[in-house]
């Protein structure tokens, strides 16, 4: 386990003043949502478009896709470290798709109700309301894994170009998966029955898989604050993590039975192609250009699970790879992601506007 390097604060004032925060249980992150209009509410999803800033609009409209079990507000953490707030104020449309908690209804659900069904109905509802212009869609973790599918299996659809952010697609590279696979030798058999009939998996274990992902920042958290007491942003953001955490949703069943064969069985993923509503989906069918992100500080997706993307998006014209500081979520959503990620997939989408 790493332990955190040494940090004395300097500024015994703001140290003050941070811990009065604490103590009184004031919040020092601004987490008021950006404003935003609903488009449409259909059966699964709300799609939202993100109130323009005072400043020129340019540029093909912004498309984000999250993934199952977390909040969608992870593109919208706090303010000043919010990926919503960014592309907003570079003057482009931001949509987002919000499919909101998981029920035991949802259970019969698998990755081709997103893929063939939700996404392409939600990209086509934004694509109309922004003029009928194609859209820079991206997804973040599965949310990219899904952006990348729905692109391969439906290349009508409205969309310039394609992004994954942390999705992992050569899962043998993923060092928390070679350590469950004893396990699932050992239990395998009672997890499918498990998952049926609680019809999927509680928002409590997908809070858990997250934590264990990062399992030194949480053992270290304490001694990491108090060595932070006068850095209020740094703070601020680990207030921010914490509410994303506390609102972790369940994951359907049928998808969680599609995943868990493909992380713990197949690796279905690496070989670009996967079975979809009955037919074979390949990712080298991608015609548009495509941006790959990495966190190199991701142990749920290492940069090696995630760059292989790159080499199976054959079809695609251009296919790029931008490296950034950051685990899970804070190459999305990091402090450093102001310097880092946004720049990059902004100049991204700009060259493919």
């Amino acid at each position: 386990m790493a332990l955190p390097s040494v940090r004395v604060p300097r500024d015994l004032d703001a140290s003050r003043d941070n811990l009065l925060h604490k103590l009184r249980r004031e919040p020092l992150a601004d987490l008021r949502p950006m404003p935003r209009d609903t488009v449409a509410e259909r059966d699964g999803y709300t799609l939202y478009r993100y109130t323009p800033a005072d400043v020129p609009q340019q540029g093909k409209p912004l498309f984000l896709v999250p993934p199952l079990a977390a909040p969608a507000f992870a593109f919208d953490l706090r303010r000043s470290c919010s990926v919503v707030e960014y592309f907003v104020h570079q003057g482009r449309p931001v949509y987002l798709v919000d499919y909101g908690p998981v029920h035991f209804s949802h259970r019969n659900l698998g990755i081709e109700h997103w893929t063939d069904h939700l996404l392409p109905d939600a990209m086509e509802r934004a694509s109309a309301h922004a003029g009928y212009e194609d859209l820079h869609v991206a997804g973040w973790s599965l949310g990219g894994i899904f952006t990348m599918f729905t692109a391969a299996a439906l290349p009508g659809l409205p969309i310039a170009s394609v992004t994954a952010v942390a999705s992992p697609f050569d899962l043998r590279q993923v060092p928390l998966l070679a350590l469950a696979r004893p396990i699932d030798r050992l239990a395998g058999g009672l997890i499918g029955p498990a998952y049926r009939a609680m019809g999927g998996v509680p928002s409590a274990l997908t809070r858990l898989g997250f934590q264990l992902s990062a399992a030194d920042k949480y053992l270290t958290k304490p001694a990491t604050m108090l060595m932070h007491a006068d850095d209020t942003d740094f703070l601020a953001q680990l207030e921010a993590v914490d509410r994303f955490m506390d609102n972790m949703y369940a994951y359907p069943g049928r998808t969680f039975g599609q995943l868990y064969h493909v992380v713990m069985r197949t690796n279905e993923f690496a070989t670009g192609t996967m079975e979809l509503g009955g037919r074979p989906v390949h990712l080298a069918d991608i015609e548009v250009p495509a941006l790959v992100v990495a966190g190199t500080n991701d142990t749920l997706a290492p940069l090696s699970s995630v760059a292989h993307l790159a080499d199976l998006l054959t079809g695609s014209p251009e296919t790029q790879l931008l490296q950034a500081p950051g685990g899970h979520l804070g190459v999305l959503t990091g402090r450093a992601a102001r310097r880092t990620t946004w720049p990059g997939m902004e100049n991204f989408f700009a060259k493919h506007d």
